[in-house]
């Protein structure tokens, strides 16, 4: 077996998602509970325009999904407590020795390193799930990651964060060589570029502790968006000037040296509890489109549009208001999975 996962620019059979539903996330009070039905909503009905949409829904929410969900939208039932797809659902794999081939890597998901208001014992089987509903062939992995925790060029290649293969809460016997082992393994990568650490508001408490889908993203080999913070006031700005000197130093698995396109933040520097990580790398890359994340018009919305139009040409951005999904700690890739297309021998 070749297991090697394809970049998120190659063509989709479909997008995952998972529907929200009642817990921490979601919010006590009946208004946020319903900004977060109307983001994970708007964004599938945004995804739905350019590909195929598969929602799983927990029993308790199968008649609120219904009615707000349009029909070109599958409802799959399983039982959920998180709804963060991207992190606890399958990463897919292709076989480059079996063509036609479709593998699910199913890591070991615990809430982001376990925390104690995290819910996640039930949606760490959805991985299993979702492989068995597609037919693909599942690949068990012991290694705690999450989704949002890698990113790929497709050429073997990939992005990760030292506070989140190496957390101890995570996974308290790794060192660097043991992660790459298992990624070489699972999803066929050749080549780890380790940032140091992720942004500043996702070491909060409700925080992934450095997710790379948030900070930088490969659209095409050799091609790196970067998130960037020009504000010194915010914290941020340090950060993004760490990592990007340390990727202008980096090569990709080919050996190439990364051109790196800066994407600035939203001019929003804080919300009412602090510092936030708002960010347009956080987006989807579907066929022939981008879901974008918006930030209520923010001034950089339009520049973050035409960055991404340039960065992935022949595809229309489509921005989706991401506000609520960031207030509960991630964006628009965070609770989205993609599916390969598979293409027979």
């Amino acid at each position: 077996m070749a297991w090697r996962m394809p970049a998120e620019t190659a063509p989709h059979d479909r997008t995952w998602m998972a529907f929200p539903r009642a817990g921490q996330t979601l919010g006590d009070e009946v208004a946020e509970q319903e900004e977060c039905y109307a983001a994970w909503t708007a964004t599938a009905h945004a995804i739905a325009e350019f590909e195929p949409v598969s929602m799983v829904v927990d029993p308790t929410e199968i008649e609120r999904a219904r009615r707000m969900l349009s029909g070109d939208i599958e409802i799959v039932e399983a039982p959920l407590d998180e709804f963060w797809m991207r992190d606890f659902g399958p990463t897919f794999v292709l076989d480059d020795e079996r063509p036609g081939v479709l593998g699910a890597v199913d890591w070991t998901f615990n809430g982001w390193g376990a925390p104690e208001w995290a819910e996640w014992r039930i949606s760490a089987e959805i991985g299993r799930f979702v492989a068995a509903e597609v037919g693909a062939e599942l690949v068990s992995s012991v290694l705690v990651n999450e989704g949002g925790g890698i990113h790929v060029d497709g050429e073997g290649t990939v992005l990760l964060t030292e506070t989140v293969q190496l957390d101890p809460r995570r996974n308290p016997y790794a060192d660097r060589a043991r992660v790459e082992a298992e990624l070489a393994r699972t999803i066929g990568s050749t080549k780890a570029i380790w940032l140091p650490r992720g942004l500043t508001r996702d070491y909060d408490d409700f925080g992934t502790n450095g997710h790379v889908d948030i900070v930088a993203t490969i659209p095409s080999p050799g091609r790196l968006l970067l998130h960037h913070q020009a504000d010194a006031a915010h914290p941020d700005h340090a950060v993004t000037r760490e990592l990007r000197d340390l990727l202008a130093r980096e090569v990709d698995a080919a050996g190439r040296p990364f051109e790196i396109i800066d994407v600035p933040a939203p001019a929003t520097l804080r919300d009412h509890e602090g510092f936030v990580d708002w960010s347009y790398i956080n987006h989807l890359v579907v066929n022939g489109g981008v879901i974008a994340c918006g930030f209520g018009e923010d001034e950089a919305d339009a520049a973050a549009r035409g960055i991404l139009s340039d960065a992935y040409p022949g595809r229309r951005v489509v921005t989706v208001d991401a506000r609520p999904i960031f207030a509960r700690g991630g964006g628009i890739h965070c609770i989205t999975q993609q599916q390969p297309t598979v293409v027979a021998g």
